[in-house]
């Protein structure tokens, strides 16, 4: 079973996504008394669920422990510019090429 540090962070990540939808949905009147609460709470408690089962089904970034436990370590991002030369931090800001292995086997296991 998974550790309590990942219901922790699943549990916080479905909190804000219930706020963030329920902020959504509110935030469709023009009225407080026009604010239809059934589909507030609904709609905010799906996201909820589909928020825990979300982060069981993917894992979590922010779960994460010191021995890479939940992660898959062959997962890696290379940022590169257009001619595959390395590129800074400030230019990552700007575009970020993703290359997976498996779909690019002719980059080897260096990249």
């Amino acid at each position: 079973m998974m550790k309590k540090r990942f219901w922790v962070a699943a549990l916080i990540r479905a909190i804000r996504t219930i706020a963030q939808t329920a902020i959504a949905t509110i935030g469709t009147a023009a009225l407080l008394s026009e604010v239809n609460w059934l589909a507030v709470g609904s709609a905010s408690a799906l996201a909820g669920i589909l928020s825990v089962l979300t982060s069981i089904s993917t894992g979590l970034p922010e779960a994460v422990e010191a021995d890479g436990d939940w992660l898959d370590a062959s997962r890696t991002i290379e940022l590169a510019d257009d001619e595959g030369d390395d590129i800074t931090p400030e230019e990552a800001a700007c575009h970020v090429t993703v290359r997976n292995p498996a779909l690019h086997p002719e980059d080897g296991e260096d990249g």
